[in-house]
């Protein structure tokens, strides 16, 4: 970034590092993905629970990543997919699993504690009483990233419209995305 010929921020990346750094990437993704689905099976012993969560997480990466590319150069702090670009991506991944196993736990809990009710009553009833605790903690982070996006520095601003972006998207793909696929 130049600003009235001052640097604020310089990053140089050989091609053979970039090469490395994207296999590792791709192999730490696959490998992170793994470990979400077999911790999911066996926390809650339904493969659905994994299958439900990674395609939240995958909606999430997938939604800040068109955003960043849509917007790149139009909005005026950096939107380069950089260090700090990556940091919030995996902020907003553990952000977005956490907040889908509070409501897959309570649909846990629901269902042993109406076995007779059928899984879309109890699985709504589950989302019904989770949504309010869902949207304060969200709205809560939300306070605090936005101050971040306003206040922040330059460096870090970037950093900060992701983690509002991924905050918002977790939110809703954690009811409406994670929890539907696990039921279908």
């Amino acid at each position: 970034l130049f600003e009235a010929d001052n640097i604020q921020e310089s990053m140089k990346v050989q091609t053979s590092i970039a090469d490395d750094i994207r296999r590792s990437a791709i192999f730490v993704t696959i490998f992170a993905s793994l470990g979400i689905f077999l911790y999911l099976l066996f926390r809650f012993r339904k493969w659905q629970f994994g299958v439900g969560a990674l395609a939240a997480v995958l909606h999430d990466i997938l939604f800040i990543m068109g955003v960043f590319s849509i917007f790149q150069g139009l909005l005026p702090w950096s939107m380069e997919i950089n260090q700090a670009f990556i940091a919030a991506l995996l902020t907003i991944i553990g952000y977005s699993i956490n907040d889908t196993v509070v409501i897959f736990d309570r649909v846990r809990e629901f269902l042993t504690e109406h076995p007779t009710t059928d899984l879309e009553t109890n699985t709504n009833n589950a989302i019904n009483s989770t949504v309010s605790r869902t949207l304060i903690t969200s709205l809560t982070t939300l306070f605090v990233v936005i101050i971040l996006l306003i206040f922040g520095g330059e460096s870090i601003r970037g950093f900060s419209f992701a983690l509002f972006l991924g905050i918002l998207v977790g939110t809703y793909s954690s009811i409406f995305i994670a929890t539907p696929i696990t039921l279908v």
